[in-house]
C-alpha cells in the first residue's frame, strides 16, 4: 500500500490535499486540511476536486484554510502594493515638511553622465 493517500473520487489517482466531512445536523459540508489519518465517513480530495466542490441544494460549504499553506495575495493586497509604487514614483514638488532645503544638504554643481559633483555646504 502506498503511504500517499489518494483522492476519493472515482478514477482520480492524484494525491489528496484536503478532507471533506459532512455535518448532516447542520446541512454543512466542511472542507479542511488533510486529516492526519483516513477516517470512515470522510473523503480525501485532490486540489482540483477540492476547488470544484459544490454542496447539495440547501447545504452550505465551509472551507477551512490550512494555516501552514502559502496564501495568495488578495485584490486588496495587490491594490495597496500598486498604490505604494505609484506614491514612491510620484515626483516630490517640495521637500518633506514643507520647508526649503536644509543648510546641511549638499548642492549639485555639475553632472557628467550618471555622476554628480556635489559641493559641501561648508565650502
Amino acid at each position: 500500500m502506498s503511504p500517499v493517500r489518494r483522492c476519493s473520487r472515482t478514477a482520480c489517482g492524484r494525491p489528496a490535499v484536503a478532507t471533506l466531512t459532512y455535518v448532516y445536523a447542520d446541512s454543512t459540508a466542511v472542507l479542511g486540511p488533510l486529516a492526519t489519518y483516513a477516517e470512515p465517513h470522510c473523503y480525501d480530495l485532490c486540489a482540483e476536486h477540492g476547488e470544484r466542490l459544490t454542496a447539495p441544494r440547501g447545504w452550505e460549504v465551509l472551507r477551512l484554510s490550512d494555516p501552514s499553506a502559502p496564501t495568495r495575495p488578495s485584490g486588496d493586497d495587490l491594490e495597496a502594493l500598486a498604490n505604494a509604487v505609484r506614491e514612491a514614483a510620484r515626483p516630490q514638488d517640495r521637500p518633506q515638511g514643507g520647508r526649503g532645503p536644509r543648510a546641511a544638504d549638499p548642492v549639485e554643481v555639475a553632472r557628467r553622465g550618471h555622476l554628480r559633483v556635489l559641493r559641501s555646504p561648508d565650502s
